[in-house]
């Protein structure tokens, strides 16, 4: 009988001194249960694209997710070469059964991207031709009779002679 008193009083001690070095052993978080879960199956159009829910987590269709079914949920379909997608996913809660996350399964047909925009080309310039020849200016016309003739100013220097 002595030897069952000093095993139990080992024990508690052990018990009472792994409580007291944990710095939350008042929280009681851990007797809560964990949030119930639903299986959600991914499929996709073409395949191996990766569906990445607003929970954090991912995978490649097809898949199925255990997404938690605490309120909706974003789930988004992103391949190389196609368009991003997104799925709304709805919490439906009826009575007398757990919480489901709809639609499931998810199936989206990714829609191919449109080609990325050539960059401009310059414009080829056709060889440039010889300029055409201009007629030669006229030559100016004389002065006629009726126009009265112009004076000129006698010139600053002397006149070179011949």
């Amino acid at each position: 009988m002595m030897m069952y008193r000093v095993v139990v009083l080992v024990g508690g001690a052990l018990a009472l001194a792994a409580c007291s070095s944990s710095s939350d052993f008042l929280n009681l978080d851990a007797l809560k249960p964990a949030p119930s879960m639903d299986n959600v199956r991914f499929e996709s159009t073409p395949a191996n694209a990766e569906a990445k829910a607003s929970s954090g987590q991912t995978c490649r269709t097809p898949c199925a997710l255990a997404l938690p079914t605490t309120g909706p949920l974003t789930v988004t379909f992103t391949l190389n070469g196609y368009l991003p997608e997104t799925e709304t996913l709805e919490l439906v809660q009826e009575v007398g059964s757990a919480p489901r996350l709809r639609p499931n399964p998810v199936a989206v047909e990714l829609t191919a991207a449109p080609p990325p925009p050539q960059p401009a080309k310059p414009a080829r310039r056709a060889p440039a031709k010889p300029a055409a020849k201009k007629p030669a200016a006229a030559a100016p016309k004389p002065a006629t009779a009726t126009a009265p003739a112009q004076q000129q100013a006698p010139a600053p220097w002397p006149a070179p002679q011949r």
